[in-house]
Order: C-alpha cells, then sequence, then structure tokens
C-alpha cells in the first residue's frame, strides 16, 4: 500500500524492537553482535546472508534510519555515513578509478567544489565545472574518462534550482550514473530518482535532523542503473576478489550500489554514522514534512521583503517571480523552492560584514536547515578557499550574504534583518 510522506516519515524502517517493544528505534550502543554458530559468521562474512557483523558496517538503528531515508526518496537502498562530505566520496568511490573523471555543477556548496577539485585529486580522480543551465555545455564535458555527473538539486548558497530531468536525459545517453545532492529541498519538495537521478546523497546533519544536534550522510540507491551494460563499473560488474569473485550486480541486483557502500566502501573507508546520531535523526524526520511547509512559507516572506528593499541590490531565490529560475522551480518542486538563499547588500562586503555582526535572532553560524535562522558571509567563510571567479560562480560573491530561513515567526526575522541592514548601510 502507498502511503503519505508523513506517514512514511513516521514508520518507514521503525518496527516495534521485538525483544521489548519499544516503539521508538532503541539506540543499539554496541560494537559487535554474537554469531549463532560458526556457520552463520561465514555467511555473514561471505555476503551470502543478510545480518549484523559489526558496528563499523551494520547497526540496527542506522539500518532503520537507511530503510526510512530509502522510503522517502523512492530508492532501493541506502547507505548511511559520517557526514554529508562522506557520503559525497562513498557515492563516488565505487564509480571512480585512477585517470577518470566526474562532471559537476559550477553551482556547489564550496567545501564541495574543494573536495572536487582539489582532494580527489590524491585519488588520480578530476573534475569538469560546468555551468548546468547551459546544457550543451554539459554534452560536451563528458568523455570517455567520465564515470559520474553530480549536481544539487537546490544549490549552496544561491538557492538556485536545477533541472534534473533536463540533466538526466543527458547522462541517460552518455551511459553514466546522476548523483543529486538533494539536501537542501529534502525529498519533502523534491524527489531526484523521480526526475531521472541515479545516486541521491544528503547530509543528514541540515533539514533531515533539523536541529543542528548531529553530522551525518546518506548515499540513496535508486536501483535502476544497468552496472553491466558497459565496462565502465567493474568495481559493480567485474569480479571482486575479496569476495571470491562475486559479481556485485550479479548477485544483487538493484542492491548493488548499496551492499558495495557497505561490504567495501564502510569496510575499508570506515566513514560510519554512530546510533546516537542516527537515533536523532530518525526523530527529526518524524517533523520534516511539517517543518519544511513553513520553512518555505517564511523564506518567502523574508525574500520578498528584502527584495523591495533600497538597501538590498539582488535576492537570489528562485521562490521569487522575479528570479530567472522561477519557472523552473514551479515546475520541479510545486511545495516550494527551499529556505536557503542568498542577497547582495550596498557597500559590499564591509557592509556585509557588519550587517553579520549586528545580526540578533539570526545565528552566525557554518550550517544551514536549523529551525532557528542561520547567517553566514560566504566569501569570508565557506568558500574562502575559492577564487573571486569561482565564489561568483557559485553565487558566493563579495558583497553576498547567505539566510537559511528557519521556522521562527516571519515578522521577527524581517525586524531583526531591518536594523541590522541600517546599522550596516546607514
Amino acid at each position: 500500500m502507498t502511503q503519505g510522506f508523513d506517514t512514511t516519515a513516521i514508520h518507514a524502517g521503525a518496527e516495534p524492537d521485538p525483544a521489548t517493544g519499544a516503539r521508538q528505534v532503541p539506540i543499539y550502543q554496541t560494537t559487535a553482535y554474537v554469531f549463532r554458530d560458526a556457520d552463520h559468521a561465514a555467511r555473514l562474512f561471505g555476503l551470502q546472508e543478510v545480518g549484523y557483523i559489526y558496528s563499523r558496517l551494520t547497526n540496527p538503528t542506522v539500518a532503520a534510519l537507511q530503510n526510512r531515508v530509502a522510503a522517502l526518496e523512492g530508492g532501493a537502498g541506502a547507505v548511511c555515513c559520517s557526514s554529508g562530505h562522506a557520503a559525497q566520496i562513498m557515492a563516488l568511490f565505487p564509480l571512480m578509478a585512477p585517470g577518470r573523471n566526474i562532471v559537476a555543477s559550477t553551482r556547489l556548496y564550496g567545501g564541495t567544489i574543494t573536495q572536487f577539485s582539489q582532494t580527489i585529486k590524491r585519488f588520480g580522480w578530476s573534475c569538469k565545472f560546468v555551468d548546468f543551465d547551459d546544457l550543451d555545455a554539459l554534452a560536451a564535458a563528458i568523455d570517455d574518462d567520465t564515470r559520474a555527473v553530480f549536481c544539487e538539486s537546490i544549490s549552496n548558497p544561491g538557492g538556485y534550482v536545477t533541472d534534473i530531468p533536463a540533466v538526466a536525459a543527458i547522462t541517460d545517453k552518455a551511459g553514466i550514473p546522476l548523483i543529486v545532492d538533494n539536501t537542501l529541498a529534502t525529498p519533502y519538495l523534491c524527489r531526484p530518482i523521480e526526475m531521472g537521478a541515479t545516486l541521491v546523497v544528503h547530509s543528514l546533519t541540515k533539514y533531515m535532523t533539523g536541529n543542528g544536534t548531529v553530522t551525518g550522510g546518506v548515499v540513496v540507491d535508486s536501483g535502476t542503473f544497468d552496472w553491466s551494460a558497459s565496462d565502465k563499473f567493474p568495481s559493480l560488474s567485474a569480479p571482486e576478489p575479496a569476495y571470491h569473485g562475486l559479481k556485485f550486480h550479479e548477485t544483487f541486483g538493484n542492491l548493488a550500489f548499496t551492499f558495495h557502500g557497505i561490504a567495501i566502501g564502510l569496510r575499508d573507508l570506515g566513514m560510519t554514522l554512530n546510533p546516537q546520531a542516527a537515533h536523532y535523526t530518525l526523530m527529526g524526520i518524524e517533523t520534516l514534512g511539517l517543518r519544511m511547509p513553513r520553512h518555505v512559507e517564511n523564506a518567502v516572506k523574508v525574500a520578498q521583503w528584502l527584495e523591495k528593499d533600497p538597501r538590498v541590490t539582488g535576492v537570489t531565490y528562485a521562490g521569487l517571480e522575479s528570479s530567472p529560475w522561477h519557472e523552473t522551480a514551479q515546475r520541479l518542486y510545486p511545495k516550494g523552492a527551499g529556505a536557503l538563499f542568498t542577497f547582495a547588500v550596498k557597500g559590499g562586503y564591509d557592509a556585509c560584514v557588519r550587517l553579520v555582526d549586528h545580526l540578533k535572532l539570526f545565528s552566525h553560524v557554518a550550517n544551514l536547515g536549523d529551525t532557528r535562522s542561520l547567517v553566514i558571509h560566504s566569501a569570508s567563510t565557506t568558500h574562502s578557499q575559492l577564487t573571486p571567479d569561482q565564489q561568483r560562480a557559485a553565487g558566493a560573491a563579495p558583497e553576498v550574504v547567505r539566510l537559511s530561513i528557519g521556522i521562527e515567526d516571519a515578522a521577527d526575522l524581517i525586524a531583526d534583518l531591518d536594523q541590522a541592514l541600517t546599522a550596516a548601510c546607514g
């Protein structure tokens, strides 16, 4: 039976505990699990039976979260890990090899741009950055060594929206997976798999948990990609030496990527999500369908007010009718364009710094997706590692401030911005 979003957010992955009847998913704070006998242990280690071995790999609390997120995203399976950045590496790990590349949007979180432009070089991987509004340029950037295309559904910091179906049409033609970071939209506003994405990643740290208490990530597998259609993805289609020649795609079908993520990704990279963090996130997801409409409602009110203020030279929010991305947002994200956007302040960099220092309700932190409204000057913080051209391409120019709109009373948020703009601009 197909269930509604809120029902799934509360019940998916959460059966009463068989030992105690506990209704909430318990925190299984344990390192290891007792095997029934030697044969049971051998079958688990040989991937002939599904079960719990060691909490670096699998844990019942984390498994419940994986099942819940997969259900919300419409995926076949999911693998949780220690952060959103870990999820990005976990998503790429089975796909890449030295000499291979990915094609990524220019409009990404600054830390992701650094990870893709600098850090992955240490693995022998490389990245080409392309403006995904230019679909011809995207198609031209894909070559014989490209193994994935990566974008954000709603981008950080600018709040721009991606035309996922248009991008997916290009990746389908090229026979490579599309990875979509759905952190800012959440499955409440956008389900990238239904639009053609192969894999979805999240920073669970943000809206999914919703209260700034957890660091976590997840990779959701659509289960729809044919990993054996070419020889481009041997980790999934060819014999795996560590498991006596087992072929993940042949053996596990639509769960091939998920099993690989656990049996090899978590086994060897060790980017494990701890069970207490999983528990907090499970509780946070229960109210996701209640929180996101309020986030969006407040964001629209604040963005509309800022757009009319003479001290502001521009607002990037796709929820505004003036935005060049508004039509795409209306078509693909009908419940709203998220609650993160930037605005440019008259007076440039110095005025932005003064504004941030004078805000009282907005917390000045390097996070987003909290129930509390948050602010940061991206050019001097989250995107400071980038060149000026990269900053502007990412929507983090020096005169721009990023807002993550929470679920407080919108009138109070507007009043706080009003007094801070007065202090910043005179």
